[in-house]
């Protein structure tokens, strides 16, 4: 039914609906979907949540991912997200925006925009890509002051503590770094760019009982590696950030090529979501059927007993 028919929405806030899909026991498997349209799409195939890469929409808006989009750039994709899967999202926060009352002001926001969970990370500004080098992190206990806000600000928004430590100073200091962030009161840790298997079972291996969170993204440091096995070695969630945008972004690439070339789309018909599909997928004809069963105005006794 549509989003806007209120007995059918969600009445559990969502970072609750997002622990208790935690508890279950099993991988919680979250693919990219920064567009309404995407999480759609997703929740067809059956998934339970969904993820908001900072990237993702960084690149939609023609920007790199350095840390240059604002916290209402990331509501407006929030908003649209969960107000058309209803699904509990898991966004990326970047550094939180500023310091500690800026950390506080994004939880606010990501809240009532509708958010289940938030990422925090340990870089400074510029920030980049976990998968890139030369990456400046801040001083821990500056991090933990950001978790300790954001604990501070939240009604039910799960909080996860990246830490990009591994690739700069190594194993041991980014295990250091989780503990205290944990101490801080981030509910999970999100171990950023590990590159063996070897190292995702040894972090997890050394924080017993922590959950924890593994990034599969494609063209960086991490081997590819299943739900399946990021699970066996001892990992809670699992993320796709970007690639749903990588294949979009490369059949757009293609069809511009195409109608530059044959001056038309007419080759690509076979690739395309039909307008019928397109319709199932938004609930088109949801929406026109409950717009027709609202038609008829309906007065007041009062006014309708009027001359």
């Amino acid at each position: 039914m549509p989003y806007i028919v209120g007995e059918d929405l969600p009445t559990a806030p969502a970072g609750e609906r997002f622990r208790a899909l935690l508890e279950r026991g099993r991988i919680l498997q979250m693919p990219g979907a920064h567009l309404g349209l995407a999480a759609l799409l997703a929740k067809r195939q059956g998934f339970e949540a969904l993820y908001i890469s900072g990237a993702a929409m960084s690149a939609t808006m023609g920007l790199p991912d350095l840390g240059m989009i604002t916290i209402e750039d990331v509501c407006f994709h929030i908003r649209q997200v969960v107000r058309a899967a209803m699904l509990p999202v898991l966004v990326d926060g970047d550094t939180g925006y500023g310091e500690a009352l800026n950390v506080m002001h994004m939880v606010r926001c990501f809240e009532e925009a509708g958010a289940a969970a938030v990422h925090l990370e340990d870089q400074l500004l510029p920030k980049k890509c976990g998968h890139l080098n030369d990456k400046k992190l801040a001083p821990a206990g500056e991090m933990a002051a950001k978790i300790a806000a954001a604990r501070k600000a939240r009604r039910h928004l799960y909080i996860i503590a990246r830490t990009d430590a591994v690739a700069s100073e190594g194993m041991d200091a980014a295990i250091d770094r989780a503990k205290r962030y944990l101490e801080a009161g981030a509910d999970a840790i999100f171990p950023e760019a590990l590159t063996s298997r070897e190292m995702f079972v040894e972090f997890a291996r050394r924080l017993p009982g922590v959950k924890l969170l593994a990034n599969m993204t494609e063209f960086g440091r991490t081997p590819f590696f299943t739900a399946a096995e990021f699970e066996q070695m001892g990992y809670a969630m699992v993320i796709w950030p970007v690639s749903h945008l990588r294949v979009a972004a490369k059949a757009w690439e293609s069809l511009y090529a195409e109608i530059r070339a044959e001056g038309g789309t007419h080759k690509s018909l076979s690739r395309m979501q039909t307008r019928a599909e397109l319709y199932e997928t938004i609930g088109y004809h949801d929406y026109e059927a409950l717009d027709h069963s609202l038609i008829r105005t309906v007065l007041p006794e009062a006014m309708a007993q009027q001359p």
